[in-house]
């Protein structure tokens, strides 16, 4: 029986004792609570995250195995480079991190996905996470094109750790130039692994790959004893951690 967390002080479950695969709901933790600061931070800390429709309380989820993209494992193919590389040069077009959270996490709550009905960004999840972005905790990268936001995506980041969540776009790959930037900023900043939650094969084609609960605990533990990222601005140089603008230096979360 999934565990019912009836007051603020409630510590969440052992993740060991999320529903297994080839249960009814394999990964489920625990439900109910508020998507307070302190209860997303404690979450997030224990690899644990909500997910839920608006007629359901909160639900919070540990999935076995675990989606993450391994930031020097990105993979850009072909047209996806010449596409991103067109952008880097372009005058018209430019990378921005938080400057329009509240438009990102609308767009990415109001775009029409294949095979969803609704959207999981509820109103109250809405509201939780600008919230946490306002404390420095949650952040939007965002492809701008002529003035114009084509597209973006949105996680959070604690310690050396970035929990992706949603992306949305307006324009082709605007989204794909996001994370691709995203990725950059990750190996600028010694950030080694961007949490994808569960598979996809959007992001399997982009080189992101299954880990077991236990080994992305392991590896999610030391990253989050380390220190904050402080300036959450682009330089446009970081484009060379794709070899785009001049040659590739050595990715400093590989070390």
């Amino acid at each position: 029986m999934v565990p019912w967390l009836r007051h603020a002080d409630d510590p969440l479950p052992d993740t060991r004792s999320a529903l297994p695969p080839g249960s009814d709901a394999p990964g489920l933790l625990a439900a109910g609570g508020e998507l307070t600061s302190q209860r997303l931070t404690e979450a997030y800390s224990h690899g644990v995250f909500p997910w839920y429709s608006g007629d359901q309380p909160v639900l919070w989820w540990s999935p076995d195995p675990r989606m993450v993209l391994m930031t020097a494992e990105f993979k850009l193919s072909r047209s996806l480079r010449k596409t991103v590389a067109r952008f880097a040069r372009s005058s018209g077009c430019e990378l921005r991190i938080d400057s329009a959270f509240a438009r990102v996490i609308g767009a990415c709550a109001a775009t029409p996905r294949d095979g969803q009905d609704g959207t999981w960004i509820v109103p109250e999840m809405t509201d939780a996470y600008r919230a946490w972005h306002a404390l420095g905790r949650v952040h939007s990268f965002e492809t701008w094109i002529d003035g114009e936001l084509a597209g973006g995506l949105y996680g959070v980041s604690l310690g050396r750790m970035f929990f992706g969540e949603s992306m949305f776009s307006h324009r082709t790959d605007a989204s794909k130039i996001a994370l691709a930037a995203l990725v950059c900023f990750c190996r600028e900043h010694a950030v080694p692994m961007i949490d994808c939650q569960q598979r996809t094969g959007h992001l399997a084609s982009l080189g992101g790959r299954e880990l077991p609960r236990t080994e992305f605990e392991r590896r999610l533990t030391p990253r989050l004893k380390e220190p904050p990222i402080v300036d959450w601005t682009y330089d446009p140089a970081w484009w060379r951690h794709l070899g785009i603008g001049g040659p590739q230096p050595e990715d400093p979360a590989a070390r």
